[in-house]
């Protein structure tokens, strides 16, 4: 399908106001400035269009483009990720939490979806995951329950939720079965549209003494497990985003700082990870010589506490970052809540 990127946070129009207001661009021009086709900003239907016409429907809000003879409503995409890195070292608390003991009160999985209107805590307590939305984008005191989903009918011990990258996927690292369970969203990151697809076809448990979380590279043809001893297991799909298809590669010892791996995060290029120890309140930052290998993992010798939050004994359970990397929540299963942190970029 055709997509016409559209910027909606940054003011490529040069106009000192949000691009939607002002109209569409293309490559940080003005869509009106651009001489490839014609070009309508209007709340009414505009008459003897061209083939190729883009019409900018600020009646219903929709982008228009008028294709054999007719006006064909577009997908609009979301403009490539900006890359980011974090120094963890640098993260500093907002003081900002959210008790979540009402619905889990062992929280093990953590994640926002990728415009920071929803966060979504999955645990063991209640073998499900829960969405909370956000009013305002990746702001945690804006919060409130949204919905529920159970994994109770595939596994009675959760300890890891995660998405895909695109939010069409969904997992849960089940303790119990030893499986990775994954999921389809018709509406991506929308956790009541989600129906079972299948589980992972390698025991994960006989090569992860518990598996925590799953993380993937990003085109989804290498999957990531973090073991609560210590490990990081690498496995490669044969097809993307597919845990049915996991193949065994290897495994990475982060045990000389990570005794209780919770989960591992990559920064946006693979060249970063991030593994959150459980009861030590620590975050340690590693590189990757290789981009999304971790055999070429080593130990940047920096670290980021997290005793602001949750107390000085920690127990904490899981961790995510906003998509642009500013944000970052860890939840702590031994006070039920989610903490919010910037990381300074």
């Amino acid at each position: 399908m055709t997509q016409l990127k559209v910027d909606t946070i940054t003011d490529a129009a040069g106009t000192a106001a949000p691009d939607l207001e002002d109209g569409l661009t293309i490559n940080g021009s003005a869509l009106s400035t651009v001489n490839t086709a014609e070009y309508y900003s209007s709340g009414t239907e505009p008459s003897s269009p061209k083939n190729g016409a883009i019409w900018w429907d600020t009646a219903n809000g929709k982008v228009m483009i008028y294709v054999n003879d007719g006006w064909r409503e577009v997908e609009l995409g979301v403009s490539a990720a900006v890359g980011w890195t974090v120094d963890i070292s640098n993260i500093t608390y907002d003081n900002i939490s959210l008790n979540i003991s009402a619905k889990e009160t062992v929280p093990f999985g953590l994640e926002v979806n990728a415009d920071g209107s929803q966060i979504y805590v999955a645990g063991n307590g209640s073998d499900s995951v829960h969405a909370y939305s956000m009013s305002t984008a990746f702001d945690l005191s804006t919060a409130s329950f949204a919905s529920t989903f159970s994994f109770s009918n595939r596994d009675a011990t959760i300890l890891g939720f995660n998405f895909n990258a695109d939010g069409t996927k969904m997992y849960a690292c089940g303790s119990t079965s030893s499986k990775i369970y994954q999921y389809s969203l018709s509406t991506a990151f929308n956790i009541n549209t989600a129906t079972y697809y299948g589980a992972s076809s390698v025991a994960i448990n006989s090569t992860n003494s518990s598996a925590q979380a799953i993380r993937f590279n990003t085109d989804g043809t290498k999957a990531f497990i973090a073991d609560f001893t210590g490990y990081v297991r690498e496995y490669t799909c044969s097809t993307a985003y597919d845990v049915t298809t996991l193949s065994f590669v290897d495994t990475t010892s982060v045990t000389a700082q990570a005794t209780q791996l919770r989960d591992i995060q990559f920064n946006s290029d693979g060249t970063k990870l991030y593994a959150l120890n459980a009861l030590s309140n620590q975050i340690f930052q590693y590189s990757l010589s290789t981009a999304f290998d971790a055999s070429t993992l080593s130990y940047d010798s920096v670290s980021g506490l997290l005793t602001s939050a949750g107390g000085a004994t920690g127990a904490k359970g899981d961790m995510a970052f906003s998509s642009d990397g500013t944000k970052l929540y860890v939840c702590d299963y031994s006070t039920d809540s989610i903490y919010q942190f910037s990381t300074g970029l």
